[in-house]
């Protein structure tokens, strides 16, 4: 297994696990149980791991295959971009879900509020989670591309 694989392997937890974790939340709220609640609450932290992991192997991801045929530079820094906000995004989602899973296991009176944030800060985070995606696919993937070439310009084909 390469650099390219290994990313290719994590990549999907950071835009998985929140999916997961949306859902399971929400099941949360309709059943009124804190148990499910704190579940959602490991897997968007689970998210935020996920993405440190595809974080960490993305540099040397992009090594591996920056010299291939068919893979552009801007495609590449395109991804990286969207990939540092998603992560920054990430990274905070698992944060709050941290105190979030305090505040439940705790009782506190803001346990619903946080809940509550933390379900709209994940939907939130999906619209991010689909750039990082799609981004990351048409490196490689030209059939996604939307009829761009590298540079920008709308392919006449």
């Amino acid at each position: 297994m390469n650099n390219a694989h290994f990313h290719l392997l994590v990549n999907h937890l950071p835009i998985i696990f929140p999916v997961a974790g949306i859902i399971v939340m929400i099941l949360g709220w309709i059943i009124k149980s804190e148990a499910v609640k704190r579940t959602a609450y490991f897997i968007f932290i689970l998210a935020a791991l996920g993405s440190v992991a595809a974080m960490l192997s993305g540099e040397s991801a992009e090594n591996s295959i920056e010299k291939l045929n068919g893979v552009s530079k801007d495609f590449i820094e395109t991804h990286e971009d969207a990939a540092k906000t998603f992560a920054i995004l990430a990274y905070t989602l698992g944060a709050v879900s941290l105190i979030g899973l305090w505040a439940s296991w705790k009782k506190k009176v803001i346990s619903n509020i946080i809940s509550i944030s933390v379900l709209v800060f994940a939907l939130v985070l999906m619209v991010f989670a689909k750039q990082v995606g799609t981004t990351g696919g048409e490196i490689i993937h030209t059939e996604i591309r939307n009829n761009q070439l590298a540079g920008g310009a709308a392919n006449d084909d």
